[in-house]
């Protein structure tokens, strides 16, 4: 996200050496979203692994409504999963995910989602996983048992750590990875002194 928006003035070239060294060093897994940028970071992405897609697990996200002046609300609808799993496909210059996350709805139910275009995604060949974006417990296990999620992403470091409670037990109860976010505070830990 901070490669494309949110963090200062973008700069492709730097994001991209820095994406490289990253999987020179073993970084094996890139987490992305339609929504940063909106769709920027997508591209950003896509070219940083052109010719380097072998051995990189890309995550990317959906749920979100976009205008002209960028996000605009939510939309975890079956029809906007697969609309969204077309368009991130192209972006970043792949045939397939590997996990389409769904950003967290609000009020609309999660297992519902999963039991309809997010699921079908999968079963599209457009997505290898599914998985699930900021969620507690008792969503999680709704969602898995309609469909089998892979992963969940929540903020996880050194000073969030509101997961360990009840979150982490139940992803290790059910096998389902953890995409943390945020993993360096928010970039507080990777400062150089």
């Amino acid at each position: 996200m901070g490669m494309s928006t949110a963090y200062g003035t973008p700069d492709d070239q730097e994001s991209i050496a820095t994406i490289h060294r990253a999987l020179d060093r073993g970084v094996t897994m890139l987490d992305t979203a339609e929504t940063y940028g909106p769709f920027t970071n997508e591209i950003l992405v896509g070219k940083a692994i052109k010719g380097r897609r072998s051995g990189v697990v890309v995550a990317t996200k959906f749920g979100f409504k976009h205008g002209p002046e960028g996000r605009t609300g939510l939309d975890g609808t079956p029809v906007n999963a697969t609309r969204v799993a077309d368009q991130s496909l192209s972006r970043l210059g792949i045939d397939v995910i590997d996990p389409l996350l769904s950003a967290p709805q609000g009020s609309q139910r999660a297992d519902r989602r999963h039991g309809g275009g997010h699921a079908q995604t999968r079963r599209g060949g457009q997505v290898r996983f599914l998985g699930l974006s900021e969620v507690g417990p008792e969503t999680l296990r709704r969602a898995h048992a309609v469909h089998p999620i892979s992963a969940l992403q929540s903020e996880y470091s050194i000073w969030e750590r509101g997961i360990e409670g009840d979150v982490l037990p139940t992803l290790r109860e059910l096998k389902i990875g953890l995409v943390p976010f945020s993993p360096l505070g928010r970039g507080f830990s990777g400062r150089a002194p």
